[in-house]
């Protein structure tokens, strides 16, 4: 099995650690995880698509990447600046986008918001972010503000060993494999007195102040102008029927498959997702 490489990268306002698969003259990816996920979301997928360079980033305040300034949070539009800072960064003028879940939101997003720099787009369980319909955002942050004054005073959470934490991602939403939690808690967590601590900033976890209306994320989508690949998972998670249908109609030359799995499918059966990009990207 390839070993990746260990870079880091210096954007405004944070620096980004990633994982380095594949040939330095192959096809240029930028991967990006899901929420309280890591760049290790990657280790299985990346080995099989041999012909990408692929950059996987810890996200801002994830994994080994540096956490938000003192007071401040999370919103979703800085994952945006983050990674389109991180194509700076590399020095990569065109890309290809591949996002899982939370990541896959912050690549069709950027790629609505810089088409001209987005040559594929791989969405893996996701279109586009969350939203609040336009009344309700006085109540959302209401309600995020309220939320961050509890959360904020609450010491930092200290598990007694790794398998505690696995045992309890065991039970999520998510159907997360055993080797799959393994692969994501190796580099998700670190030793601290008494224990072990995640490495994730606990702001992740505060409820977002505001997000897009669905007007808005439909004008992103809609700019899109690169080949997109859509993976769902049988049993994945869901958004409203009549949502998912409007969001991919954005999107102009979209092709959607459907594969056998939960929501972390690219992770849990990697062998089951890597045929379809391999084509899609001409790099298997």
């Amino acid at each position: 099995m390839q070993t990746p490489e260990e870079t880091r990268l210096d954007v405004p306002g944070f620096e980004l650690a990633a994982r380095v698969w594949g040939p330095a003259d192959g096809r240029r990816v930028l991967a990006l995880h899901g929420w309280l996920d890591n760049a290790a979301t990657f280790d299985g997928l990346a080995p099989r698509l041999p012909g990408c360079r692929i950059v996987a980033l810890d996200m801002p305040g994830h994994g080994h990447s540096s956490h938000a300034a003192p007071g401040a949070v999370y919103p979703f539009i800085d994952f945006v600046a983050a990674a389109h800072g991180a194509l700076d960064a590399l020095g990569w003028e065109t890309c290809t986008l591949m996002g899982h879940s939370l990541g896959s939101s912050v690549c069709a997003t950027l790629a609505g918001t810089t088409p001209q720099r987005v040559d594929r787009l791989v969405l893996l369980e996701g279109v586009g972010p969350l939203t609040t319909a336009a009344a309700d955002a006085p109540e959302r942050l209401a309600g995020a503000l309220r939320e961050q004054a509890r959360k904020q005073a609450r010491p930092l959470t200290t598990y007694p060993d790794v398998a505690h934490v696995a045992k309890a991602l065991a039970l999520s939403p998510s159907m997360l494999t055993p080797s799959s939690i393994q692969t994501l808690l190796a580099r998700g967590m670190r030793t601290s007195e008494g224990g072990v601590q995640w490495r994730s900033d606990r702001r992740l976890r505060y409820a977002s102040r505001v997000r897009f209306t669905e007007d808005q994320v439909l004008a992103f989508l809609s700019r899109i102008r690169c080949p997109t690949l859509l993976v769902v998972a049988t049993d994945g998670l869901r958004m409203p029927e009549t949502v998912m249908t409007t969001r991919m109609a954005a999107i102009a030359n979209l092709e959607s498959i459907e594969v056998p799995g939960h929501h972390h499918v690219h992770l849990d059966a990697p062998q089951t997702v890597a045929p379809a990009l391999a084509t899609f990207l001409e790099c298997g």
